[in-house]
């Protein structure tokens, strides 16, 4: 093969854009927020300026923006990032006509190089930008491909029900499933974080040889890299870019309590009367699923709720909100769905029978993706909820969940779910929040099963999915909580318990019950939820079946020595609420994860990023929860830089050690840092 260099074509400044057009291929590099930049391509056409999830930076952050233009390439320099462009031609003779490249590297502000594209390798001709037609299609799957430090750590990217740290030597479907949020942002140890900007259906993998993101269908390569000295900056920087979470209502900082499924009214209202009856604190109680007639009706079924209004007002008089459910799904035998239909609302199948999910009957998904949609939602939930005083709402299926995850199969307003299907657990959140601050709302928590990149700002609060009630998927609760909190989500709970299918009555389960319990006590959000057994029937006074309700999940329904473990940690989360409120204001204004990993407030101390059983609320709770069945001491590393006070004895230990604790039933290791909370020592021992 004969190669025959050939003056590369000039990248031009745009302002403080640089551009490189070659080889039908269009590469933007502009400056994007506070340390930051995007990069975006595409073939034959110019960049769009698609706003998934990043918003328009503020130009008050670009004030030590400077570029330079070279005739092999180009540099900008944005505060702590520095991207490179290097531009190369040549006589490619084997194809017959001149080759163009541009090529990419990013550094820090000390010139440490961060990671850069794919290098070409010479003959084998590699390229980092992979554009390849979709025949019948506008669009291309791309991949980009790129290298990285093979030693990097590397955290983030949502929630996947695994339980793994490091993601590094990792891959990862991007798309959502039930108990998976496929959220692309990810966090490196070596100085940056990385947001795939394309809410496509695809794949990540983060090998030590290359790093590759590759999206099914897409019009662009579209990506935004931070530079940072540690994670909390990093952190901060991402907020900036794709908002920052409101500050959590003051319901959000206390225990919510929920099962699978209070059937009517008074049943509902007689537990919260419980609660007051035997002092125990509670925020909020849940209205889950099928409390309407029919699938996609949004509304209560009267039989079983008769006045929803008088429960509401009697609800606030014992200081208790009612969160109700809302599901996606529209059945086929909704009184809505003609109009529905009609009025193009709805998903669509591209082949086949359109029926896309069948619970209790066959439905299909409101296409939130269309504005009018989630207009439609809103006002319909407006009427039929929030005029009764109803404001908090559980957007449940928020995936959504597909009765077969045929990704390629569908279609919405935006165009092909396979292009734009992971932005519907955004665009759910955001049909709730935009609908409730028009209205004047200013204190909005949704919780909802799924996010994206952006969801933060439209008050998701997002739970874990319907987990199993397992040692192991306690132990994966660790690990999601903290990836979650990395991708910029910090508003994070699980089902306390599990959701499926634990028995109220085995001492296995109730063992399992109390350490979730603990753990629970200590994340962002305290909430009680799950499927247990024994299950109850429900049926209408017709004689018509309903959909069952599972048995009791209250905390007094697993015993009186459970009971007292619980009621002791339902009041520890009590007298944590003025930290939880400073925890959830760091997280509003300065964009810092609720439920950190040891990495984030100590990222020096390299064995801090290794610790996959332990984590941080906020920066001075350090919560190392009893994950085996039958374990009653264990083993609690405590991160270098700051001494630590067990919260159990009072005893102080220094950092950077290994320290055994024992941890009874009735007790989860907790170390506080630096002397900080000294009114919770002794809050975690029934013996002090």
């Amino acid at each position: 093969m004969t190669v025959t260099q050939h003056p590369a074509p000039h990248v031009h400044a745009d302002g403080t854009r640089l551009v490189w057009r070659g080889g039908g291929e269009v590469l933007v590099v502009e400056p994007w927020g506070r340390d930051s930049v995007r990069v975006r391509a595409t073939v034959m056409g110019d960049v769009e300026d698609t706003d998934w999830a990043l918003l328009p930076p503020d130009p008050a952050a670009h004030a030590e923006v400077r570029t330079e233009v070279r005739t092999d390439g180009a540099t900008l320099v944005n505060g702590a990032v520095r991207v490179e462009l290097t531009t190369s031609s040549w006589f490619h003779e084997p194809v017959g006509y001149d080759v163009f490249r541009c090529d990419l590297a990013f550094y820090d502000a000390d010139g440490r190089l961060l990671f850069r594209e794919l290098d070409r390798g010479g003959s084998l001709d590699l390229r980092a930008r992979s554009f390849r037609p979709r025949l019948g299609d506008d669009g291309h799957t791309l991949t980009a491909a790129f290298e990285a430090d093979p030693d990097e750590h590397l955290a983030g990217m949502g929630q996947y029900q695994q339980h793994v740290l490091d993601l590094k030597g990792s891959t990862f479907e991007l798309a959502h499933r039930n108990s998976q949020a496929s959220v692309p942002f990810v966090v490196s140890s070596a100085g940056y974080g990385f947001l795939w900007h394309d809410p496509a259906i695809g794949r990540a993998t983060f090998a030590r040889n290359r790093t590759e993101w590759h999206a099914e269908s897409t019009r662009q390569l579209d990506y935004w890299v931070t530079a940072g000295a540690t994670p909390a900056a990093i952190s901060r920087n991402y907020a900036d870019a794709t908002g920052h979470a409101p500050m959590m209502p003051e319901r959000g900082l206390g225990f919510w309590q929920c099962k699978l499924r209070y059937w009517n009214q008074e049943q509902l209202l007689e537990v919260a009367r419980e609660h007051r009856r035997r002092g125990l604190p509670l925020d909020v109680i849940v209205a889950d699923f099928f409390h309407w007639p029919h699938m996609g009706d949004y509304r209560f079924e009267e039989e079983f709720w008769p006045d929803p209004a008088a429960m509401v007002a009697e609800l606030d008089e014992l200081g208790v909100e009612l969160m109700v459910s809302v599901w996606p799904q529209v059945a086929l035998s909704s009184e809505n769905f003609a109009y529905l239909r009609q009025h193009n609302l709805l998903v669509r199948a591209d082949r086949g029978l359109d029926v896309q999910m069948s619970f209790e009957g066959p439905s299909v998904f409101l296409d939130v993706l269309n504005p009018q949609a989630r207009e439609w939602l809103w006002e319909t939930c407006r009427r039929n909820y929030g005029e009764h005083g109803i404001r908090t709402f559980w957007l449940d299926e928020a995936e959504p969940e597909l009765g077969v995850y045929d990704y390629d199969a569908y279609r919405t307003h935006l165009g092909p779910y396979q292009r734009v299907g992971n932005l519907y657990p955004q665009a759910f959140a955001r049909a709730f929040f935009e609908g409730q601050a028009a209205d004047g709302e200013t204190d909005v928590v949704n919780l909802l099963r799924c996010a994206w990149a952006g969801s933060q700002r439209y008050g998701a609060l997002v739970w874990s999915g319907d987990i199993s009630s397992t040692w192991q998927d306690l132990t994966r609760q660790v690990t999601a909580g903290i990836h979650m909190g990395v991708a910029g989500i910090p508003w994070f709970t699980t089902d306390i318990g599990g959701f499926h299918a634990g028995d109220v009555s085995d001492p296995g389960f109730r063992e399992l019950m109390v350490r979730w319990f603990q753990f629970g006590a200590l994340c962002p959000v305290m909430r009680l939820h799950g499927d247990r057994l024994p299950y109850e029937e429900v049926t209408a006074a017709d004689g018509s079946r309903r959909l069952r309700s599972g048995g009791p999940n209250e905390l007094w329904s697993f015993g009186d020595e459970v009971y007292g473990v619980l009621e002791r940690y339902v009041h520890l989360r009590e007298t944590l609420r003025p930290y939880v409120r400073e925890v959830m204001r760091a997280a509003h204004l300065d964009g810092q994860p609720a439920m950190r990993g040891l990495f984030h407030e100590f990222p020096d101390d390299a064995a801090a990023w290794d610790v996959d059983d332990q984590f941080l609320l906020g920066p001075d709770v350090l919560v190392a929860p009893v994950l085996e069945a039958g374990a009653r001491e264990r083993e609690v590393y405590l991160p270098a830089g700051a001494s630590w006070t067990d919260a159990a004895t009072g005893e102080v230990h220094d950092g950077g050690a290994t320290v055994v604790v024992d941890a009874p039933l009735d007790v989860v290791p907790v170390f506080l840092r630096d002397g900080a909370l000294t009114h919770l020592v002794g809050r975690t021992s029934s013996n002090t």
